[in-house]
């Protein structure tokens, strides 16, 4: 379906940087216009992945950018490294900190050294005005714990930023998580795995959860929804999260794409102008 006629979709978290791409890039950006996607978010994992993010970001208008340090980079960290992303985050089209955050289950980093890499982060965010996009693997209650610190601290200090602090990325945690992340005002980043036909704890979650508080995302290449499961996964299939989302909440699928892009639009200060 031509994007003219169809909903306009944000995907708010998809690695259109990573080399799985690197054959087709051009055709995927062209199937995700065609499929109503007019704003694709990229994350970076590391300094580098942040500097190519920002350079698609210039030559491709729908494509915007975060820059950030993944938890599993975080050994990295160091000052230079910290000056250099500041830099990155002052291009016009960096629009959050990300992906940062917390994850024990690969054993790549010292707990300790991710902890100290995403709370120097969460500092950098707060001095820019930027959202964080947060990823979470097997870290929850040290997450939430770091979070709701900073997140009190933005509301002490009257930052606007405590009322749209960021994301929890692919969301994978339970109720108890959702109510801490609800109250210090964060979004629930949705992911493929609610389409899975075994997600029945993801997909109750996801009944719960207030529309409001609700993003659209595919983490492509990974997380490939069910209707193309074993496939890459790309910006286009977002349409099928929010399928999904609206089977889940009785809901019409325009219901959804409104809502889910006007929270984008409002975490992200992305401009109407841009999804025309």
């Amino acid at each position: 379906m031509p994007a003219s006629s169809s909903p306009v979709l944000i995907d708010t978290h998809c690695h259109l940087d990573f080399k799985d791409f690197n054959p087709d890039r051009i055709d995927v950006l062209e199937a995700a216009r065609h499929a109503g996607v007019s704003v694709i978010i990229n994350p970076g994992i590391d300094i580098l992945s942040s500097q190519r993010i920002i350079s698609l970001a210039q030559t491709h208008p729908q494509v915007y950018a975060a820059v950030g340090v993944h938890p599993n980079e975080a050994s990295s960290w160091n000052e230079e490294i910290h000056l250099a992303l500041r830099e990155l985050a002052l291009h016009p089209k960096s629009i959050a900190i990300g992906e940062i955050g917390l994850d024990y289950y690969r054993d790549i980093t010292p707990g300790n050294i991710q902890i100290l890499a995403f709370v120097k982060q969460l500092e950098l965010a707060a001095d820019m005005g930027l959202p964080v996009i947060i990823h979470n693997r097997e870290a929850s209650e040290d997450i939430m714990a770091v979070l709701t610190e900073w997140q009190a601290g933005l509301r002490n200090s009257g930052s606007p930023l405590a009322d749209r602090p960021g994301v929890l990325h692919s969301f994978s945690g339970d109720e108890t998580m959702v109510e801490k992340a609800l109250q210090a005002n964060f979004f629930i980043g949705i992911t493929g795995p609610v389409t899975y036909r075994n997600a029945h704890n993801l997909q109750n979650l996801v009944r719960s959860l207030p529309l409001e508080r609700i993003l659209i995302e595919t983490d492509s290449p990974f997380l490939t929804p069910q209707l193309h499961r074993g496939a890459r996964n790309e910006p286009a299939y977002v349409r099928l999260i929010a399928d999904k989302i609206a089977d889940l909440h009785r809901q019409p699928v325009e219901e959804i794409t409104k809502i889910t892009t006007a929270n984008a639009r409002l975490l992200f200060k992305i401009g109407e102008k841009t999804l025309a």
